[in-house]
């Protein structure tokens, strides 16, 4: 069986999986499940392929792949219940504190799932105000196993309790540009002085998350960051489309387009709405700002191979160079990055030329901070 065979089956079950649907796979020919799987995994997708199996209606799935994804399943599953556990806990600690916190990303956006202890999980990451932050900063710093080196710059500090890693950001600046971190700042200064949050109740426990019109753009701009500094992967686009999925009633449209058009970013969401439309599935009535132009689906051609080159957070390249010194670590990863900013220009010529300065200026500033 050839890749390509492999690619189609795979987003065959991821369609079916987001999407809770039935899925055909005869036409595919036989099937290499094994290959399906490695896919799966280097994307950070096995959970949605899994409930894509279940959802096969022509052919049967061999036993053993089927036992692969459901046991890699129910360690998720496990997992995924003590992770949000230990938020709930977390969470009281910090306002117990008086610290106010918001969820941002994972176990949050999880539950625009259909499954959500089916969404793989990764960190914990806590979004603060300058105040909050800083308070953060020393009473969390104070319980962890590990804490560290600050990112100053970019108001990040990962710290380590047990088995979970919790991630505080004073901001979600992307260091792209200053119009999107203008922007971004404004989405944090509406979550925080104007209460532009929603509730999570993770069992009893109530968790801030950001509001719909803010986490659109958070998570946006965030896999947006990834995309042009080193690896994205297909779990991040997920998440989006089932935030815009849940939330398509409720999302003011005017004021996305008045964020975007700001950012300069249009050209970026036309796109990659065409990729959730062409390879995810989404819904074309549910995508926000949809354009079905053909230019817009060579865009996504292209996005879809580097992300199957790179796969989830660089899964795929060859990360070798991250056991070397420090300076050599640094060069080589700002190689890799000039390297994609040229890659993208093939998609997005002007932004990609237009965000190289800030990409080499924020490089140097965390090699000279001794960070990464």
């Amino acid at each position: 069986m050839n890749k390509d065979n492999s690619i189609e089956v795979f987003f065959s079950l991821l369609r079916a999986g987001l999407w809770e649907q039935g899925v055909r796979l005869l036409a595919c020919g036989p099937v290499d499940f094994e290959a399906v799987y490695k896919l799966a995994a280097e994307q950070s997708v096995v959970g949605l392929v899994a409930a894509g199996l279940e959802h096969v209606e022509d052919v049967e799935v061999p036993k053993q792949a089927a036992f692969s994804f459901m046991a890699f399943v129910l360690a998720l599953e496990k997992k995924n219940r003590a992770m949000n556990s230990f938020i709930a806990e977390l969470n009281k600690k910090l306002r117990d504190e008086g610290i106010c916190a918001v969820l941002v990303k994972g176990q949050g956006v999880a539950q625009c799932y259909e499954r959500p202890l089916w969404r793989a999980c990764g960190d914990v990451d806590l979004f603060l105000d300058a105040e909050n932050y800083e308070r953060a900063k020393v009473f969390l710093g104070a319980m962890a196993s590990s804490v560290e080196k600050e990112g100053e710059h970019s108001k990040h500090l990962g710290m380590s309790f047990g088995q979970w890693v919790v991630e505080l950001h004073g901001t979600l600046s992307c260091g792209l540009s200053n119009r999107m971190d203008r922007e971004i700042a404004e989405v944090q200064k509406d979550t925080f002085a104007n209460g532009g949050v929603r509730v999570w109740m993770n069992g009893e426990t109530e968790v801030l998350l950001p509001g719909v019109d803010n986490d659109v753009i958070l998570i946006f701009t965030h896999f947006l960051k990834h995309f042009y500094k080193g690896g994205l992967g297909l779990r991040q686009i997920c998440d989006w489309c089932r935030l815009l999925w849940t939330f398509r009633s409720e999302i003011d449209l005017v004021l996305l387009e008045k964020r975007l058009r700001k950012m300069r970013l249009m050209s970026e969401w036309k796109a990659f709405g065409a990729f959730a439309v062409k390879y995810l599935g989404m819904p074309e009535e549910a995508m926000p700002l949809y354009d079905g132009g053909n230019c817009w689906k060579r865009k996504a051609k292209r996005i879809l191979s580097f992300i199957l080159m790179s796969g989830n957070f660089g899964h795929n390249r060859d990360n070798t160079f991250r056991s070397k010194p420090f300076l050599i670590r640094k060069a080589y990863s700002m190689c890799r990055r000039i390297g994609d900013v040229f890659n993208h220009a093939r998609i997005f010529p002007l932004d990609s030329m237009r965000f190289l300065p800030s990409i080499l200026m924020n490089g140097v500033k965390s090699a000279a901070q001794g960070i990464g």
